[in-house]
């Protein structure tokens, strides 16, 4: 069975590569991403495998209900339209405060 991947954009491959994101979001998961999967880790601006990871926690929560815990290893926004407008440019205009976000803890191989 192939290996799963995740895509970070550029400037977050090396916060991933230095240990200081190991926390990702993923909106309208196609991939039915669970806990205990092995995934390459690729970036999505030259499609080039930086890593692997393996899964170690997700769960899911409507953005609007979001904590400050959800946000430990993770890159972080000055307010929820800052963060509304960054999920926009990767999914559309529909993401807002009742849009699922699936999160997942990651830790690297």
């Amino acid at each position: 069975m192939k290996k799963k991947i995740i895509k970070f954009r550029d400037n977050l491959v090396k916060l991933v590569l230095v240990g200081e994101k190991n926390l990702t979001w993923r909106l309208f998961d196609d991939k039915n991403l669970s806990e205990g999967e092995k995934v390459d880790l690729v970036n999505w601006n030259t499609g080039e495998k930086f890593g692997e990871a393996t899964l170690m926690k997700v769960w899911e929560k409507k953005m609007g209900e979001l904590m400050d815990s959800d946000f430990d290893g993770h890159e972080k926004f000055s307010n929820n339209d800052e963060m509304y407008q960054t999920y926009r440019t990767y999914y559309g205009n529909k993401v807002g405060p009742d849009t699922v976000v699936k999160i997942i803890r990651f830790q690297l191989k």
